[in-house]
């Protein structure tokens, strides 16, 4: 049949992609009829085929027309059902290009990879134990979001240490006046405002003078 004559990445690839996208008759309804559930390979053989394709990378693009693991063509991944997954086969997951293969490979046959050989690859594998629900974009989103709720976890886990503050203080002033009474010592009065004599000499040696054992009646002390 022509369409098993078709390569994946070499110069016959104009007439496998004109058989799968630009004849939408009997050309690609003929092999998907014949198609069985044995047309398929398992992850590892992908793997495989994928190493020799494109070193093993699943997301790269060269700018050679070619992208992905498996180094689908445009043409060719669309052909395959590959764009409800991504526009690209470059920008679908492993799992996603995996799956698109395994369709390429019952419309195609091995021959759509020049790197079958390499890995492998038949039709008669195993069907490959792949779950393509998910997206890159997706999947790159959610293991953010779980580093961000893991890191969030942990900072709320981590014991809050409280700063030690200072014994609270008494202020020497306190901003108000005394007037000084008959009887009154410097001593008196600082106990009573919760401070010292020294402290309260200190700040009214201008009103007091050089002595702080003599304090007169009516002088305005600061406290």
């Amino acid at each position: 049949m022509l369409i098993n004559k078709g390569k994946h990445r070499r110069s016959s690839k104009a007439v496998r992609v004109a058989t799968l996208a630009g004849v939408a008759g009997a050309a690609v309804a003929v092999p998907l009829m014949g198609a069985t559930s044995a047309s398929a390979a398992s992850v590892a053989t992908w793997d495989k085929v994928a190493q020799c394709e494109s070193g093993g990378n699943w997301s790269i693009n060269t700018g050679n027309g070619y992208y992905g693991g498996l180094q689908f063509s445009n043409s060719s991944w669309a052909a395959a059902g590959g764009t409800k997954y991504a526009a690209r086969a470059d920008l679908a997951t492993k799992a996603q290009q995996i799956a698109v293969a395994e369709k390429l490979l019952a419309i195609q046959g091995p021959g759509a990879w020049s790197c079958a050989g390499a890995g492998n690859l038949t039709a008669g594998g195993p069907a490959a134990d792949v779950d393509p629900s998910g997206s890159a974009a997706k999947k790159s989103q959610g293991t953010t979001e779980t580093h961000k709720k893991s890191e969030g976890t942990t900072k709320k886990s981590a014991p809050v240490r409280e700063k030690a503050q200072p014994a609270p203080q008494h202020s020497h002033r306190s901003g108000e006046t005394y007037t000084v009474k008959a009887g009154d010592t410097l001593a008196k009065i600082a106990k009573a405002h919760g401070t010292n004599w020294k402290s309260l000499y200190a700040a009214n040696k201008s009103v007091v003078g050089g002595n702080p054992n003599l304090i007169f009646p009516g002088q305005k002390l600061s406290i």
